[in-house]
């Protein structure tokens, strides 16, 4: 037999056993997820048996009679107390009080125009024109390029697209023209998308993490947009990429808050880059010049019971983890000055590590919360085979009993996971086993807009609305990773079919007028042709 023939034999027997696992593991969450009804069915079928033999209204007169006696009868008192007790239980739990249900009216992602537009050439050749960078950081720059994953028609700020290079434009003002226009436009659309009133926002959130000015940035939004005096403002910033799910969370616990009822939560996620492009010849800080682009992100939250019908989503949770007590994990992204004075955001080489530990964590107490009981079963049943082996000693049934990863496909439709990079997305595809379609929107969101920081998260959404497939009942898991080391995540159901022809014409999808081009397919290592700078 020939080895082309061998192959394909074992790739169809391999198929063939996960087809058939696959299977009996659907047969398997069917019946734990139906016990309830398959251990009632014996009682029920019981029940309209004897029922079966009444024929007349005197024996069902007689069979209450029964039943009334059997109930005050001394002998069934353990059995009135425990029906007694169990509904005690049942009306404490569904009487306690609970925070107001917290609702995503709209979003809306920010699309820069075409003056913008950073191919993969342009972007070497600027940074040839500087005269800043060795061959072998522009080397360098070139292969991180080639294996990113991102696109020809990203975008980066005016101020880094003069040509030739103008080191003048990287100030204050340019920046807070970039930040200003991000901000602004993402706004605009939303508040033109929802009709709500200005005045009608309580609560105001803002994230930037290395773009701080005085005033704030929230300060510049309220000055804008002039919104009201007792408006409850926070600016978050140095909190990374994950920022974006910290300021929803801050956002919803404000909402649930007393003191916020019946309001309106405006959340702001973007970056800057204008300050922010490093200059110098740090491998470690290049890496992140060379993904990062230009984006941003507004959502409308709402705790008005009113809004629900025509609210896109519900949250259902958030879950924020942080490792900044370990040293490795708090400068695994860290920014400082290199050898010749530049700033620059260094990213070490434990950062994968590092990301995987905490989303562990993150998991550890996201799951109880969002797996079906199924799946917390079987990783229960694994965990306590495990220890039960080593605690006797036996190493080699240890070793044979693999750990469980649950199967999160089980607990949300569709996932939405922070486009930090190529290495990233990979990861998370392998240790969480998830298939192309739900790593799509998060590949194709960095093929398409780069890494925009923490509203990467709005544009994977963006595009799973643009694909119109969203649809009511629906939950989406949001996750990011964040300097700190922080991970993050949220969780969304919902509340209606999103329509991409309605989405087209209330606006601020960016995605909409191309999402018939996607998804494409992102070679592994793409052509970056490098220009000589202009002399």
């Amino acid at each position: 037999m020939s080895r082309s023939t061998t192959k394909t034999t074992t790739s169809n027997d391999d198929n063939g056993r996960r087809g058939r696992t696959g299977r009996l593991k659907r047969c398997y969450h069917l019946v734990v997820s139906n016990a309830l009804y398959l251990l009632l069915a014996p009682a029920a079928a019981v029940l309209c048996r004897h029922l079966s033999h009444i024929t007349s209204s005197s024996d069902l007169a007689a069979s209450m009679a029964t039943l009334r006696s059997a109930a005050t009868t001394a002998n069934n008192l353990p059995l009135a107390t425990v029906v007694l007790l169990a509904a005690t239980i049942f009306l404490f739990l569904h009487r306690r009080p609970r925070p107001p249900p917290v609702y995503l009216l709209d979003f809306v992602c920010y699309k820069p125009g075409p003056e913008h537009v950073v191919t993969h050439e342009t972007f070497m050749r600027q940074s040839a024109a500087t005269g800043d960078f060795t061959a072998d950081s522009m080397a360098f720059q070139q292969k991180v390029l080639q294996r990113s994953g991102l696109g020809q028609r990203t975008y980066s700020p005016r101020a880094l697209l003069v040509s030739p290079p103008n080191p003048k434009l990287l100030n204050m003002a340019e920046a807070r023209a970039e930040a200003e226009s991000v901000m602004f436009g993402a706004i605009d659309a939303l508040l033109n998308k929802t009709g709500i009133s200005t005045g009608d926002i309580g609560v105001l959130v803002v994230n930037s993490s290395v773009f701080n000015p005085t005033p704030s940035h929230s300060s510049t939004i309220v000055n804008r947009y002039k919104l009201r005096e007792d408006i409850a403002s926070y600016n978050l910033g140095g909190m990374g990429c994950s920022a974006g799910l910290i300021s929803i969370d801050l956002a919803k616990k404000l909402l649930q808050d007393v003191e916020h009822r019946r309001t309106y939560a405006l959340v702001v996620s973007m970056e800057a880059m204008t300050l922010n492009w490093y200059r110098g010849n740090n491998r470690s800080m290049l890496m992140a010049s060379c993904l990062f682009r230009m984006g941003g992100a507004a959502v409308l939250l709402t705790n008005r019971g009113g809004d629900r019908r025509r609210a896109k989503y519900e949250l259902l949770h958030t879950v924020r983890t942080h490792h900044g007590a370990d040293d490795r994990a708090h400068r695994c992204a860290f920014q400082e000055e290199d050898e010749e004075g530049f700033v620059g955001v260094s990213l070490s080489k434990d950062i994968m590590a590092v990301a995987g530990e905490a989303l562990k964590a993150n998991l550890t107490k996201l799951g109880p919360l969002v797996l079906p009981f199924s799946e917390q079963l079987l990783f229960a049943a694994c965990l306590i085979a495990r220890k039960a082996a080593a605690a006797i000693g036996r190493r080699s049934l240890v070793e044979m009993i693999k750990p469980y990863v649950p199967d999160f496909k089980t607990a949300f439709e569709h996932v939405c996971i922070h486009a930090g990079g190529r290495a990233v997305l990979d990861a998370m595809e392998r240790s969480l086993e998830l298939g192309e379609w739900h790593m799509e929107p998060s590949r194709m969101t960095l093929y398409r807009w780069g890494n925009t920081s923490s509203s990467s998260l709005w544009y994977e959404l963006a595009y799973t609305e643009a694909k119109g497939r969203v649809r009511r009942g629906d939950r989406v898991w949001q996750v990011g990773f964040g300097s700190g080391f922080k991970c993050n995540s949220a969780v969304w159901r919902a509340l209606r079919d999103v329509d991409p022809a309605e989405e087209e014409k209330k606006g601020g999808n960016p995605w909409v007028e191309e999402i018939h081009l996607f998804p494409v397919d992102v070679p592994k290592v793409e052509s970056v042709v490098v220009v000589p700078a202009e002399k």
